[in-house]
């Protein structure tokens, strides 16, 4: 089975710095999409979930912040690693990216090895954050403080899923294949 692409959406009102790192980013085996601004990048967003999103901060009508910010707002959304690449690059400004939900921060001009090497990174951390460590043998799912917690527990915590419980064939053979009423049980379904 082949890897997926990831799709990563860039959102800047700069037609240019939009064809420029999307080149860069198709050339590098990513899929990319383009907005030219907050308002369409919500809409892109709701149809279509990206794995990371590259936003300018200064934009006209809705800024990277604000669009930041209702994405960090909505569930559906606020999972999705936001990278700031924008020409703001004093101090207060690379902290109001980060308290409005911003992973990381770029400065443009940017350096296209460093951007990508951010890209990678981030990228990577989004599929780790999917994976659930289980136990080989007896099926627990450690939490993220390192306790281990029966599978039904730990969905249950996590979901509004609720468990019954039953026996597979291959488990009800094993547990009772000897027993008689469990052989004419089995010759009554045949």
């Amino acid at each position: 089975m082949g890897k997926e692409k990831k799709l990563i959406l860039i959102v800047d009102d700069n037609s240019d710095n939009r064809k420029l790192l999307g080149n860069l980013l198709t050339k590098e085996g990513y899929d990319v999409g383009l907005s030219k601004d907050g308002f369409n990048a919500l809409d892109f967003v709701e149809k279509v979930k990206p794995n990371l999103i590259l936003l300018d901060i200064m934009m006209p009508e809705m800024d990277g912040y604000e669009v930041c910010e209702k994405l960090k707002a909505n569930m559906a959304t606020q999972h999705i690693p936001i990278i700031f690449l924008t020409a703001k690059t004093s101090t207060k400004d690379i902290v109001k990216g980060f308290k409005v939900g911003g992973v990381d921060y770029v400065a443009k001009p940017y350096n296209s090895e460093e951007l990508l090497a951010r890209v990678r990174t981030h990228i990577e951390l989004d599929t780790l954050r999917g994976l659930l460590p289980i136990c080989s043998v007896c099926k627990s799912i450690r939490d993220d403080k390192g306790y281990w917690h029966s599978l039904e527990s730990y969905v249950q915590n996590h979901s509004n899923v609720l468990f019954s419980h039953s026996l597979c064939d291959p488990c009800a053979e094993d547990l009772y294949g000897g027993e008689e009423w469990f052989e004419k049980s089995r010759k009554k379904k045949v």
